[in-house]
C-alpha cells in the first residue's frame, strides 16, 4: 500500500513529528511506502509530490514547521478541484490512501472528500486547541510555552517602567492559549473571545494593580471583543476562506487603557512567534503517537475518521465529531482564572 501524507492550513510545531511517526510505523511494521503531498490540498489538486521514506524523516521529531509545505487551498475550487479530479490525481501518483494533517478547515474538506468515496484519515492540528473531539491537539502546548515566556520577558520591562503591558496572543474563536499562558505567567487580566468585557472592567483591573505599585499585565486573545463590539477587531482584509484576518486588538486597547487610567500602556502582538520554533517535549510525543495511530486507522480501513486524544489514550472519532463544533473555554474555567485578576 502506498500512502500519501499532506499538511494543510497554518503551520504548527509537531507536524514533522506526525509525519515521522507515520512513516516509521508504516515502513517497519506494515511494509508500506509513502509519498509526500506538497503544499497541502494544493498538492492534491495539482499533483505536487516529494519522496517520503525513512531517510527523509530522520531526525524530524524535533524540527518545527513542515517539510511538506502547507497552504490554505480549497480542494473543491479551480479547474482541477472536486472529488473526481482529486481521486484522479491520487490514482495518477499511485496513492491508495491519504493522511490529512490539519485543523477544522482541513478536516472539513477531508470529510467532504470521504463522503464522496475517497480513502482518507485525519490527524488534528491546531495551536488554538479548539477541536471539540480531542482533549488536546499538538502545537497548543508549544504555543502556550512560547506565549508564557514572552509574557515573562515583557513583565521585567513593565516593572522597570511601571507600565501596563497588553500582550496579544492567537485565538480567533477560543481563548485557550490566552487562558493557559495568562495563568502561567500571572497575568492580572485575561481577555478571551468567549467572555466579552467592558472597557470599564478592564481599566478597573489595571487600576487595582497600579494602585498596589505593580505593573499590570493584560493578556488578550486576538478574537476578543469588548461588549460594545459586534465583531472581532480586523484591519487586514480577508484570508483565502474569506474570513477576516484578525490581529491588533492589543493596539486598540493599550491607548484606551492609558487614556482612562493614566497608566502608561504598551501593546505587544506575539503573532506568528507562537507557531514557530521547535515543538515542546509534550507535543513531540503526542504528535508521534498520533502519526502512528493514523497508520492503525488505515490498516483498519476506518476512512472518514481522525485520531484523537481522550485522557491519555489515542482513539478514533468520525470527522463530523471533529468539525461539528468548537471546543470553547467553559465559563467555570474562566471564573477560576478571574479570581487572580486585578
Amino acid at each position: 500500500m502506498r500512502i500519501g501524507v499532506l499538511t494543510s492550513g497554518g503551520d504548527c510545531p509537531g507536524l514533522n513529528a506526525v509525519i515521522r511517526g507515520a512513516v516509521l510505523k508504516g515502513t517497519k511494521i506494515h511494509n508500506q511506502s509513502f509519498i509526500g503531498i506538497r503544499d497541502g490540498w494544493k498538492g492534491v489538486v495539482e499533483g505536487l509530490t516529494m519522496p517520503l521514506d525513512r531517510h527523509t524523516v530522520r531526525g524530524l521529531g524535533k524540527q518545527g514547521g513542515t517539510i511538506l509545505g502547507t497552504s490554505r487551498t480549497n480542494p473543491f475550487e479551480g479547474p482541477h478541484g472536486g472529488p473526481e479530479n482529486v481521486q484522479a490525481t491520487l490514482d495518477r501518483i499511485g496513492v491508495d490512501a491519504l493522511i490529512a494533517i490539519g485543523g477544522e478547515g482541513t478536516l472539513a474538506a477531508a470529510k467532504r472528500l470521504t463522503d464522496a468515496g475517497l480513502k482518507i484519515v485525519g490527524v488534528p492540528k491546531t495551536i488554538d486547541n479548539d477541536l471539540d473531539a480531542t482533549d488536546y491537539s499538538f502545537g497548543f502546548d508549544t504555543a502556550v510555552e512560547i506565549a508564557t515566556e514572552a509574557i515573562d520577558r515583557v513583565r521585567t520591562t513593565a516593572e522597570s517602567h511601571k507600565r501596563c503591558m497588553v500582550v496579544e496572543v492567537m485565538g480567533r474563536h477560543v481563548g485557550w492559549i490566552a487562558l493557559h499562558a495568562g495563568m502561567a505567567a500571572g497575568a492580572h487580566a485575561i481577555l478571551i473571545p468567549e467572555q466579552p468585557q467592558s472597557m470599564e472592567q478592564i481599566c478597573d483591573w489595571v487600576q487595582q494593580v497600579s494602585d498596589r505599585g505593580r505593573a499590570p499585565i493584560v493578556v488578550v486573545a486576538e478574537g476578543f471583543t469588548l461588549n460594545t463590539m459586534e465583531t472581532a477587531h480586523s484591519e487586514k482584509g480577508l484570508d483565502a476562506f474569506n474570513r477576516p484576518r484578525l490581529g491588533g486588538i492589543a493596539d486598540m486597547l493599550a491607548p484606551e487603557i492609558e487614556a482612562r487610567t493614566g497608566v502608561e500602556s504598551r501593546a505587544t502582538v506575539l503573532g506568528h512567534l507562537q507557531r514557530g520554533g521547535v515543538p515542546s517535549a509534550y507535543d513531540r510525543v503526542l504528535s508521534t503517537r498520533l502519526g502512528m495511530a493514523a497508520i492503525d486507522s488505515i490498516m483498519r480501513e476506518e476512512w472518514g475518521t481522525m485520531v484523537a486524544l481522550r485522557g491519555t489514550e489515542v482513539v478514533n472519532v468520525p470527522f463530523e465529531d471533529a468539525v461539528g463544533r468548537l471546543k470553547t473555554v467553559p465559563e467555570d474555567r474562566y471564573e477560576e482564572a478571574s479570581i487572580l485578576f486585578g
